[in-house]
């Protein structure tokens, strides 16, 4: 793993409380993190309800609703986490507005994306990759997990994706908090490595939706939702990425009923665009 990076406190950001994780739903798969010292924004999408999202070959789909913020309501950002580069996960809001200097941890593809549009710090990741950024005692590890975004055949056709394990801890190894976001991913044969190697996740960003593009699913749907729970096996989890564009055809209704069939050891917390969840770490 790289060199730590080392953060400076920026005027205007928010402290953060050492010992605590908040979770903002904006929409989509666009989450504001703060985690213990750090505040994190995944997958930055900003567009509008009317909007039409970029999705390659022609290919558009429109949005459904507002985001729940705008980037000029945002704090200060240490860094983003961005699964891939799609225009439902970083459009031409977040290109002309965020802060080019921010790092974002991504794709390779993605990282030379970004740095064409003007960003100073992409950090590419491969698989099992990680990049760490330090604030005072507090340290949070970003590692890259595998993500399939298609079946095979068509893989080719959509830009590689990852999901984030994202850690919490003090440098030392030993990790206060653990969040998995899946990213725009099928479940597939490596999603069992996930659990091998941290078999003790706290909390999960499921990106559901049941997204369709040219009638092949390319996200997880309700059942497959479910199933990613019962593999991986977090204690919470909130469902994201659904019912904000006009692929997305899976409710959240389909998700729900799935949990009260199946039943799964994982809580899981529904959140409005919005709203915010809060858990108190434990020592």
């Amino acid at each position: 793993m790289r060199q730590p990076i080392k953060l400076a406190d920026q005027p205007g950001a928010p402290t953060g409380d050492a010992a605590e994780v908040a979770v903002t739903w904006i929409g989509t798969a666009t989450v504001l993190l703060q985690v213990g010292r750090f505040t994190v924004l995944t997958d930055p999408n900003f567009l509008h309800q009317g909007d039409h999202a970029k999705l390659g070959y022609g290919l558009r789909s429109r949005r459904l609703t507002n985001p729940a913020l705008e980037i000029s309501d945002l704090p200060p950002l240490d860094l983003v986490v961005l699964s891939h580069h799609h225009g439902d996960h970083f459009d031409e809001v977040a290109a002309r507005d965020l802060r080019k200097d921010v790092p974002i941890v991504t794709t390779g593809h993605a990282a030379r994306k970004l740095e064409r549009q003007g960003f100073t710090q992409p950090v590419a990741l491969e698989t099992w990759g990680a990049v760490s950024f330090d604030r005072g005692d507090q340290r949070l590890t970003v590692t890259a997990l595998p993500g399939q975004h298609a079946p095979r055949p068509l893989q080719a056709a959509l830009p590689p994706v990852m999901g984030s394990m994202l850690e919490l801890g003090d440098g030392s190894g030993e990790a206060a908090f653990r969040l998995y976001i899946t990213g725009d991913t099928l479940l597939h044969e490596r999603l069992s490595e996930i659990p091998a190697r941290y078999p003790d996740i706290d909390l999960a960003l499921l990106h559901l939706g049941g997204t369709r593009v040219l009638g092949v699913l390319v996200t997880m749907d309700g059942r497959d939702g479910v199933r990613a729970l019962e593999l991986v096996k977090p204690r919470e989890a909130i469902p994201i990425h659904f019912g904000d564009y006009t692929v997305f055809r899976s409710p959240l209704r389909d998700f729900e009923q799935e949990v009260e069939r199946r039943r799964p050891a994982t809580q899981v917390r529904y959140l409005d665009r919005g709203e915010t969840y809060r858990l108190r770490l434990v020592d």
